[in-house]
């Protein structure tokens, strides 16, 4: 079976490909879950608007022959107003052989509408009518044989997360392709019928046939419906986005500590690294090649310390916790009510969830960015991420060194980082040109994610960052054990010397933390662990870590979407940041304790 994932259709062998079908429907519906399902493909699903940017290919064996399924990013609409609108549309215009269109039962006039449009282009469509569960809990009976009537296709009542409803849904397929028109004829008939339509009519037709296919019981709104409302309220759902939050980071920065020291470190203390100890202490190796293996920053030592110890206990349990908020729904409430003061800061309430998907890593944050309808907007979140926001291997070392010393350290760090936050936000949204379109989003219901979703997406999620953060981590362990034992950290401190000793305050060593943090931002931190560092050095070290260059696969992603111009600004802008502002706190906190 043949997979494979794209951030773009730019190459035209995907819009060529024969016999394709496509998988379609707005955000939020369970796309990504019916693509893993029919595929085998493992991809991951997301409960808010815009995750699933990239699409994805595979394979579906249908009628003994193999077709080629494409998961189109989801819409709400096909006016071309944003990226994913304008791929789902050359997607569209490929001359596919079928699509599979999922229908939101709990959302059925939007969804309805959307498939409308889609209908324009006389494509044959099997339609899957998803989350039917959450329609029954909201009261919502749904004739299915007459919304095929007014539709004029096939559908089938799914439940994606739990396999209900799959075979039938690749059975109708499958008569559908079985029966299929010639492509030409299709494209003519839809050149002709996109010409009469408008999309108020559209609208309109939506309603007439959700009126005529729902009914709705007594049935009282459960608990999760009622607190999915309240949450979208000022009262008290910012009191309960805070106290979300709050939980989460502590869920995820006091569960990382207790698993580093009860378990992490120990294994690695008293297990991993005696055991190359004394491996490497029985080869007959030259004194510099040891000490490079297993010395104080030997690779063997200190990767083991600084990835297994200190970054992968905060790393999965990040992506443990962010999974949940996607799936049941809350993010898209914060979003919502965090609108105004986004406004403030030159954003709309939307960005906030990929700044707050950059905690994980800044990648994926700026790649969602392509889902706003700006490219002002877009800019100006990822200047946002690569200025102020610490991936959360950077913000697990960062803590592991800050409450090492005080816990007042780490509010200093965090109202520090906030600041920058904010004054970014206000400058790059005063410097950029161009305007930020109002907030437009759909709230998915509340609900207890799915286990077996939930735990398939966290699985995923920590293979990727195995698979794609390990090679360069281990890249500048390689280089720091290099370094430091072989001697070329001395003469690199000393020609850094004025900048790290006399401007920052910190020891000479310290100039191993600029140089790792190019590879990877975490690393900037790991090396300070290391050093016998004063309150004051700490702080200082922590701030510039924070604000400090993005790494250079941020700097690659940011380059691709915005040009070499944008990235090498943007990278140039961090670095005097973080060193400017860190010598000013180091002198200033200096001259003020003089007085005191």
């Amino acid at each position: 079976m043949s997979r494979s994932c794209h951030e773009l259709p730019e190459d035209r062998e995907v819009l060529e490909l024969s016999d394709k079908i496509l998988l379609m429907g707005p955000p939020n519906v369970g796309k990504s879950v019916f693509f893993s399902e029919l595929t085998s493909i493992h991809v991951v699903s997301s409960n808010y608007a815009g995750t699933t940017v990239s699409y994805m290919k595979g394979t579906v064996p249908i009628n003994g022959k193999q077709y080629n399924l494409l998961d189109v990013p989801g819409t709400y609409s096909l006016a071309a107003t944003s990226l994913a609108e304008e791929v789902a549309l050359q997607f569209l215009a490929s001359d596919p052989l079928a699509i599979v269109f999922v229908l939101n039962a709990a959302d059925l006039e939007g969804s309805i509408k959307l498939l409308l449009e889609v209908q324009e282009f006389n494509i044959p469509v099997v339609a899957a009518l998803n989350l039917a569960d959450v329609a029954n809990r909201k009261g919502m009976q749904i004739d299915v044989e007459a919304l095929k009537r007014e539709l004029g296709i096939p559908i089938v009542p799914t439940v994606a997360v739990k396999r209900q409803g799959l075979r039938e849904l690749v059975d109708e397929l499958a008569k559908v392709l079985a029966s299929i028109e010639s492509a030409a004829a299709r494209q003519g008939a839809a050149a002709k019928e996109r010409a009469r339509s408008m999309d108020m009519e559209l609208w309109k037709r939506a309603q007439e046939i959700t009126a005529k296919c729902v009914r709705w019981s007594n049935s009282q709104p459960s608990f999760l419906d009622r607190l999915g409302d309240a949450m979208l309220k000022p009262w008290p759902g910012i009191p309960i986005a805070v106290l979300v939050m709050l939980v989460s980071i502590g869920v995820v920065v006091g569960a990382g500590k207790a698993l580093r020291a009860a378990l992490l470190l120990p294994l690695v203390n008293r297990g991993i690294v005696p055991l190359f100890e004394a491996l490497f202490s029985r080869l007959p190796l030259p004194t510099v090649v040891h000490n490079v293996l297993i010395g104080e920053f030997g690779i063997f030592r200190i990767s083991f310390e600084w990835i297994l110890a200190l970054v992968m206990p905060y790393v999965l349990l990040f992506q443990l916790v962010f999974s949940f908020l996607e799936d049941s729904g809350i993010l898209p409430r914060i979003a919502v009510l965090f609108d105004n003061i986004m406004r403030k800061l030159g954003v709309q309430g939307g960005s906030l969830i990929n700044i707050m998907l950059g905690y994980g890593c800044a990648v994926p944050a700026i790649i969602g960015t392509r889902t706003a309808t700006t490219k002002k907007e877009r800019l100006i979140v990822t200047t946002i991420v690569c200025f102020a926001v610490p991936c959360i291997s950077q913000t697990g070392a960062l803590f592991s060194l800050l409450a090492a010393y005080s816990y007042w350290l780490v509010l200093g760090v965090l109202l520090t980082g906030l600041t920058v936050f904010m004054l970014v936000s206000i400058l790059s949204s005063k410097l950029i040109k161009g305007t930020v379109d109002p907030l437009v989003i759909e709230i998915p219901n509340l609900l207890i994610p799915e286990r077996r979703a939930y735990f398939k997406k966290f699985f995923t999620r920590a293979k990727h960052f195995v698979l794609d953060a390990e090679g360069p981590m281990l890249v500048a362990v390689v280089i720091a054990a290099i370094l430091a034992e072989t001697g070329l950290l001395t003469g690199i401190s000393s020609v850094l010397k004025p900048l790290v000793s006399g401007w920052l305050g910190l020891p000479p060593e310290a100039s191993m933390s600029l140089i790792l943090g190019i590879i990877r931002r975490e690393m900037s931190v790991a090396p300070l662990l290391a050093l016998d560092l004063d309150s004051l050095q700490v702080f200082v070290g922590a701030v510039v870590s924070l604000i400090y260059l993005p790494c250079m696969s941020v700097f690659a992603i940011v380059a691709k979407e915005f040009g070499a111009k944008v990235a090498v600004a943007i990278t140039a802008g961090t670095t005097f940041t973080a060193l400017f502002l860190g010598g000013v706190l180091n002198h200033l906190i200096r001259f003020v304790v003089s007085l005191v």
